[in-house]
């Protein structure tokens, strides 16, 4: 991998929980990157910021655009997320967009006009750089479960499903029908983002769930309710199918030589040219090995960290860190989703989108 000599600079768009995880990864890893600024709505946050966490700050877009950062990472609310990374990248500045990259189909288009027109955009769609998923998805990359031919997740949400579910299936945007219905049930509350939750409260919470029929013939089960992110009586799984065997979660189990019957455990992997990016805390938990899959803010710190590292590259030899062609098949998979779980009983079925060609 080619690596600039000097750490790459950065503008943070966004002063939310999101946001930080950047200025966080900037702090731990000086020697890649510096943050230059986090610009912030209002001069009373940016000065908090700044005073109890160090971080640097502004309120001014004129600001940040004069200390010339190589790109601008947009961490915006998702309802400003196409109209932020358009003006910057409209300024000519390369940009690296939390997700989803648009709301809408109108707007899926119009960024990829924008890059047909030379913006450099990019998407930090992060699910499949976690440590155990990409050991799994490495497996099923060298054929170790045949062709996969059906999955079965129930992991993350809307696009970073979408996300994961083409890559276990180990298919390009393609057309594809869906079927989907949201259901309502009572969960009691164990955890938050931000910490235990002991009152013995009960809460309805949404589960979506959506059957997807490709035109390569497979299919794919997406189950998926956010209290999955946030509590102690509520896991989440993988599941991927193939001819010669199976991911389940952190097992694979396959067909060996002599038609025996194998069984792996998964563990992290940790590519060697993101080695300096390992923390003590991801480091202990590639040691040990559980039955259980923990997709934690560790391997999510570790998988944008890995970006971030990667846009010096794109910024170099214009190899994409994940292609917007795929980032935009992703969030347009999620509004096929959100259609069909509004009209129970129909089929949705995609149409041709320009980034396919």
């Amino acid at each position: 991998m080619s690596m600039k000599k000097k750490p790459l600079s950065f503008v943070v768009v966004g002063s939310g929980w999101r946001a930080m995880f950047y200025a966080r990864i900037a702090r731990r890893n000086p020697e890649y990157f510096r943050l230059e600024y986090m610009l912030c709505r209002s001069q009373e946050k940016a000065e908090r910021l700044r005073r109890e966490l160090g971080i640097p700050t502004a309120v001014s877009e004129g600001q940040c655009e004069e200390a010339g950062p190589d790109f601008v990472v947009v961490a915006v609310s998702k309802d400003g997320i196409y109209q932020v990374t358009r003006e910057w990248a409209v300024k000519g500045f390369p940009v690296l967009c939390e997700t989803p990259a648009g709301m809408s189909e109108e707007e899926l288009r119009k960024l990829w006009e924008l890059k047909k027109g030379g913006a450099r955009i990019q998407v930090a769609e992060q699910y499949h750089r976690y440590p155990i998923l990409m050991a799994g998805l490495d497996a099923v990359c060298r054929g170790a479960v045949g062709d996969p031919y059906a999955v079965r997740l129930s992991a993350a949400h809307d696009y970073h499903g979408a996300s994961l579910i083409r890559r276990m299936l180990r298919i390009a945007p393609e057309p594809v029908e869906m079927r989907g219905k949201r259901y309502v049930f009572p969960v009691r509350e164990t955890d938050s983002r931000y910490g235990a939750v002991r009152d013995g409260s009960v809460k309805e919470r949404e589960r979506a769930c959506v059957t997807m029929e490709f035109a390569s013939g497979k299919m794919a089960y997406y189950d998926f309710s956010g209290v999955q992110y946030h509590s102690f009586i509520r896991s989440r799984h993988v599941n991927v199918q193939g001819q010669d065997g199976e991911w389940n979660d952190t097992i694979l189990r396959y067909v060996g030589e002599g038609a025996a019957p194998v069984e792996e455990k998964l563990l992290y992997r940790l590519p060697g040219e993101y080695g300096s990016l390992e923390t003590g805390e991801l480091a202990e938990r590639a040691r040990l090995w559980s039955p259980v899959l923990e997709l934690d803010s560790a391997q999510d710190e570790y998988a944008i960290a890995s970006m971030l590292l990667d846009m010096g590259d794109y910024l170099e030899s214009g190899r994409e860190v994940y292609p917007l062609a795929e980032a935009l098949e992703d969030a347009y998979m999620w509004l096929l989703m959100e259609q069909a779980m509004k009209a129970p009983g129909t089929v949705v079925r995609s149409e041709a989108m320009p980034w396919r060609s």
